[in-house]
């Protein structure tokens, strides 16, 4: 190998080091460019009547702020409402989940206790996660903080991308050779085609959802309805995983109140669930880039190994970015093409053999194998 090989596979191997490195800001930098993104087609809305950008930018980023604050504004004084009320009947409980496994054990024979011991600490369990929730406050406000942080570099480099995107995709490209920057350019245009469609969908499913809970829970009469459906809501962005997390708190108040409400929790968000599947998806995610159920598992599980909360929150527009090089770059422009070659040889090779006096009959019976 030349000496400039040996350098372009340090530079390579460096560079990989690094981006590991300092992956989460990698993560929070990828999530504003698919923020900025989806405000670019609301920017662009505006421009088309006359609109400065930066003036339709700043509108852009003024209206989702009021959303945001709005939503907060009319929810969370009502979910700490009902955070108080939860404080208030979580004694009360924890003492009922105290009569049920007495009741349990009482109920079942010595030897299967014995091998479901997860029975006789549940309520100690309980106990030591409330415990550990108040010794470890402070730790909760240091990470609080560093949230705070980090959303704010998130909304910062939003704004920064918003403003002028064209210097950050030429500066994209120009890390290809010359020959494959139009390509790569009508790459980034079909990632952000299905980007865009991917959010818009998630954000009506998201608010299908939550109102379907709602209504669901509050015919039911579940306790902390509306906390538990924001909850059902939210985490319908994280899909297959997000929906059987939010079944939980619901379904373990009923069970508190009686077991057929817990049965009747279960059949509901089985039937949410159901009516996303069939009816939603279908409607709301054409324009989105297909994906196997599978493929969306494994990603959520891998990213959130790999990188924690943003990896798990990212799972799935990383996957739809990442299928889309895979399928143009990889598939259509190398793979597709790898005998390209060969039918060329192939092609001079018969060619070769008509001249030196070869019947074309054997010939064409070649090519037919071919």
């Amino acid at each position: 190998m030349r000496f400039a090989q040996w350098i372009g596979i340090f530079v390579l191997v460096t560079s990989v080091y690094i981006l590991w490195q300092i992956r989460q800001i990698v993560l929070v930098v990828f999530a504003a460019v698919v923020l900025a993104t989806v405000l670019n087609q609301v920017v662009q809305f505006l421009q088309r009547y006359r609109i400065k950008r930066g003036v339709a930018v700043g509108i852009s980023v003024v209206l989702v702020l009021t959303i945001l604050v709005g939503f907060l504004a009319l929810i969370v004084p009502q979910i700490v409402d009902q955070l108080q009320q939860f404080s208030d009947f979580a004694p009360q409980t924890l003492e009922r989940m105290r009569s049920w496994n007495n009741w349990l054990q009482n109920a079942i024979p010595e030897q299967w206790l014995e091998n479901v011991r997860g029975l006789r600490t549940l309520t100690q369990g309980l106990q030591s996660w409330l415990t550990g929730l108040v010794n470890n406050f402070f730790a909760i406000i240091s990470r609080s903080l560093n949230i705070v942080v980090t959303f704010l570099l998130f909304l910062v480099l939003t704004i920064m991308l918003l403003i002028d995107p064209s210097p950050y995709r030429q500066g994209f490209t120009l890390l290809f050779p010359a020959f494959y920057r139009r390509r790569v350019d009508e790459i980034l245009s079909k990632c952000e085609t299905s980007l865009v469609g991917w959010i818009k969908g998630t954000l009506l499913t998201m608010l299908l959802i939550g109102v379907l809970s709602y209504v669901g829970l509050l015919i039911l009469g579940v306790r902390l309805p509306l906390v538990n459906a924001v909850l059902a809501g939210l985490l319908e962005f994280i899909p297959n995983v997000g929906p059987t997390f939010s079944l939980i708190p619901p379904l373990l108040l009923a069970l508190v109140d009686a077991p057929w409400k817990a049965a009747a929790v279960v059949a509901l968000y089985f039937g949410i669930q159901q009516v996303e599947s069939l009816i939603v998806v279908p409607l709301v995610m054409r324009s989105q880039v297909s994906l196997l159920p599978a493929v969306t598992l494994l990603a959520v599980v891998v990213f959130s190994s790999f990188f924690g909360f943003l990896g798990l929150f990212l799972a799935i527009p990383l996957v739809i970015v990442l299928q889309i090089w895979i399928k143009e770059a990889l598939v259509k422009d190398v793979l597709n093409n790898w005998w390209g070659d060969k039918k060329d040889s192939h092609k001079q090779d018969t060619e070769e053999i008509v001249d030196n006096g070869l019947p074309h009959t054997a010939v064409e019976d070649n090519e037919a194998k071919v």
